[in-house]
């Protein structure tokens, strides 16, 4: 059967990934090039096998073959066939599969192409990601259940019928049976954000991976110097965009399908994927201290350490059954297997990285806290008390439970209330690092190229009090003292958005001056040869227009319900444009699916008495799983999004009842995101001076892996 054609490529996966692991480790240990080469040879086997794998899977759940129980689980005959192919991710072991997959052609993609320039590093970095890889594909392929009959033997009945349900977690394992017909796939994973969504968060997950491997291996290798960073800095873009994907796409599948009207509920698993995200993000600032200062070594393997072994415990939350999440699979036996994991390889990095203290040291100090250097450690502090808090309210639940017997909900207004501070300042640092020199500048100075963007954020500031709808204040934490008008909010928006423009501006003048450049050509050729820096200024762009939307949404929201008749109406007041009437003209109902029944709402919307359009909001009845799911609809534009959902209907229709939201400026948080990423792709794409400057990093990096005499 095929199935056991996909079972014995996943196995020979495994048993390969140990094999280059080790061949890898004895060839640059003995200095045998031979073994080294053989275990990239592995690492490259191991990818070809794990695309067998995936591609007879895919086969299995499009010809839905139900004799394979995690083809029975998440498909069923009404499917559409391409939700069926997407249903690969759409349970555990599929999901691991794709994730290893995923893991092992990152590997193959970082040992084809840094070979040449870092063989120095390879051997270790195919330790790091084989290891990694062999972690993961033991989880689907069986091997732990070996330990059951041990255990039970020893008294752990609990630990030997854990360890039995590893069998059935193979996405190949075959039933005594074949069912009629299968389970078919979680209604909220049929719709395109969520289809999209967990593959970019794997392909950030997985991309962290491989600076983790680099890192370890230039500790081994006491290769502690530029090489390394140089060389991972696109990895951990790349990864970082990817994440960064992830986390926006999911938030917009939050908003567009779960009918709540938010897109951040600080859920366990979205915390779990925000967690990375923050610590991989203050490395990325972080290591350009090091390139620039040779600063910040130690700091910097701590910040990778953490990111990878966030990467793995947040894999361990959604997969272990200890949190509650609408994103979570159901509890199963690898929590603490991924638990014994994390731990172990945090406890070897940690003893790596202290017996390599004195190759680390800083080539210099700190010289003054007026600098560059000075306002991204403060930049990295934020980004890790921000960590720290999410951290703490995710596991929280957890702890108490163990400690307490009780489980203690962590909600919403604690994270908002103590990380919207630490946010706000995140921004205010953002906007003051571009104008800091490195090492020192004068107070003058300083208050020189301040001014401009001071005086127009508190102009902003001082503008928008007057406008009544504007004056609401923050609340500080654990109190009711209001403290901040939410105006100052957005002069602190504006100040960083002028630090922008006048970036930009004063590189425009200088080339316009030095080359006689238009003004158009003179940006395209400032961004075109300095992608890094000014890509590095959109993405702080995207920043300034994504808290732009959430300062908004947060502080001004207006929401109503309401029960109508048909021909009724209610209206809803929006702080910006004015007053919206919603109109209720019937109830209709349609087929939108083989197994899908859809009964959707009519609604007229007009504003201050001008026709706007009409709505649809509704609900879509999946028959198979007898699930019901809402749909909102929405009305767009720069200013608000009016949101309204189908909460309920009675006879047949005569009556229904109707959630209303007005959402400001929320549509500038996904153009913002948009910006975000275009600017992440401008950064991670290279130029002749990077290329240049990691062939001069890979010459001063010294020995090879020679063959042993």
């Amino acid at each position: 059967m095929i199935a056991d054609l996909g079972y014995v490529a996943l196995l020979l996966a495994f048993v390969l990934s140990i094999f280059a692991a080790l061949a890898a480790w004895l060839g640059e240990r003995h200095r045998i090039i031979e073994l080294v080469f053989s275990a990239r040879n592995g690492v490259l086997a191991v990818a070809g096998l794990l695309t067998l794998a995936v591609l007879i899977e895919l086969f299995l759940l499009l010809n839905s073959d139900f004799r394979v129980m995690y083809v029975a689980q998440v498909t069923n005959r009404a499917m559409p066939a391409f939700f069926k192919l997407t249903a690969l991710w759409g349970g555990q072991a599929g999901s691991l599969l794709f994730w290893s997959w995923l893991m092992a052609l990152f590997a193959a993609a970082a040992v084809l192409s840094g070979w040449q320039r870092t063989r120095i590093l390879m051997p270790k970095v195919i330790v790091v990601t084989q290891l990694t890889l062999a972690f993961f594909l033991s989880l689907i392929s069986g091997v732990w259940a070996l330990l059951a009959s041990p255990l039970e033997a020893l008294g752990m009945t609990t630990g030997a019928a854990l360890m039995a349900e590893m069998e059935t977690l193979t996405p190949f394992y075959q039933l005594a049976f074949t069912p009629v017909d299968g389970n078919g796939l979680n209604p909220l994973l049929r719709h395109w954000g969520m289809i999209v969504h967990p593959p970019l968060l794997y392909l950030g997950f997985v991309g962290f991976v491989i600076p983790f491997a680099f890192a370890v291996a230039a500790l081994s290798t006491r290769q502690t110097g530029d090489l390394w960073i140089r060389v991972i800095r696109r990895w951990t873009l790349v990864a970082w965009l990817f994440l960064s994907m992830g986390l926006l796409v999911g938030m917009w599948w939050a908003y567009g399908v779960l009918g709540w009207g938010g897109y951040w509920g600080w859920d366990p698993v979205e915390n779990a994927a925000l967690m990375p995200w923050l610590t991989g993000t203050a490395f990325l600032h972080s290591v350009i201290i090091q390139e620039r200062r040779g600063m910040f070594k130690v700091w910097n393997m701590v910040l990778i350490m953490i990111t990878y072994s966030l990467v793995i415990f947040g894999t361990f939350l959604t997969r272990s059954g200890v949190v509650s999440s609408v994103h979570a699979f159901a509890q199963s036996g690898v929590g603490p297997l991924f638990l014994g994991f994390v731990g172990a390889t945090l406890i070897v990095s940690v003893v790596l990285l202290f017996l390599r203290l004195d190759s680390l040291r800083s080539e210099h100090a700190l010289d003054s806290l007026v600098s560059r250097e000075a306002i991204f450690l403060l930049n990295n502090l934020l980004f890790l008390a921000i960590f720290f808090v999410t951290f703490w309210g995710t596991i929280f639940p957890v702890v108490s439970e163990l400690l307490a017997g009780q489980k203690a909900i962590v909600g919403p207004p604690f994270f908002n209330q103590v990380n919207g501070p630490l946010f706000a300042l995140l921004v205010l640092t953002m906007g003051i690092a571009p104008l800091m020199p490195w090492r020192r500048t004068s107070p003058a100075k300083l208050a020189r190229l301040l001014a401009w963007p001071v005086l127009a954020g508190l102009a902003t500031t001082l503008g928008l009090l007057v406008t009544p709808a504007m004056r609401q204040f923050a609340v500080l934490p654990g109190t009711s003292l209001r403290i901040v008008p939410v105006t100052a909010f957005y002069g602190l928006l504006v100040f960083t958005l002028v630090v922008i423009g006048q970036e930009f501006w004063r590189g425009i003048r200088t080339r316009r001056r030095a080359i006689g450049e238009t003004y158009w050509t003179a940006l395209l050729n400032l961004v075109r040869y300095n992608r890094r820096r000014y890509g590095g200024y959109l993405v702080h762009l995207g920043v300034v227009m994504i808290a732009l939307g959430v300062i908004g949404t947060n502080f001004f929201k207006v929401e109503t319900q309401r029960n109508l008749a048909q021909g009724e109406s209610f209206t809803i007041a929006s702080p910006l444009t004015g007053t919206y009437t919603v109109t209720y003209e019937g109830l209709s109902a349609s087929i939108v699916a083989e197994d899908v029944r859809r009964t959707a709402a009519v609604l007229k919307i007009t504003r201050e008495g001008q026709l706007v359009g009409m709505l649809q909001p509704g609900q879509d009845f999946f028959i198979a799983q007898e699930q019901a799911m809402t749909t909102p609809a929405m009305y767009h534009s720069l200013a608000e999004d009016l949101y309204i959902i189908l909460a309920g209907w009675e006879n047949g229709g005569a009556t229904a009842t109707f959630k209303a939201y007005v959402e400001p400026l929320i549509n500038w948080l996904w153009i913002g995101g948009l910006v975000f990423i275009l600017g992440t792709a401008m950064a991670v794409w290279p130029t002749p001076v990077e290329e240049r400057r990691i062939a001069m990093a890979t010459s001063a990096s010294g020995r090879v892996v020679t063959a042993r005499s």
